[in-house]
């Protein structure tokens, strides 16, 4: 599941990459737009700067920016830096691997199904970059989902 740093994070990068490339902005003005903590979205963009999503400058004058084009920031990889692994249990992680103790990983069915799970959160992640999630215009949103809502 999403957290909300992951969430956030997303919608302060979505925000930021709204802007003219060399326009800086403040922390406050993107927590108040998007509903989200100051001191948490400091510390989230902390992580998204080392992770080099994100330049900031201090002062007066300062803000943050995107570091890179928004159409080369994948999702999959922002989610990673902010929550760690897509697999839903460590068996079936790609990045964070661990073995379990309780079964064997040839023939557990759980495994395998979450294997086929990550796979298929990593094919949508991986394949969407920031600037095709701000640009989506959402109404080709599956009618089966919706109506699941």
């Amino acid at each position: 599941m999403l957290t909300k740093k992951g969430k956030y994070g997303l919608k302060a990068l979505v925000h930021l990459s709204r802007l003219p490339p060399e326009q800086l902005a403040f922390v406050n003005d993107i927590a108040v737009a998007n509903h989200i903590p100051k001191k948490f979205l400091d510390a989230i963009l902390g992580e998204l700067r080392n992770a080099g999503f994100v330049q900031s400058r201090k002062g007066k004058d300062g803000g943050y920016r995107l570091a890179r084009p928004a159409a080369d920031i994948k999702i999959g990889h922002v989610i990673r830096v902010l929550d760690g692994p897509l697999a839903p249990i460590s068996c079936a992680s790609r990045t964070q691997y661990q073995r379990c103790d309780d079964c064997d990983e040839t023939t557990c069915e759980v495994r395998h199904m979450m294997l086929e799970v990550r796979q298929a959160i990593a094919d949508v992640l991986d394949n969407r970059s920031l600037a095709a999630m701000r640009d989506a215009d959402n109404d080709d949103f599956p009618a089966e989902l919706a109506s699941s809502l």
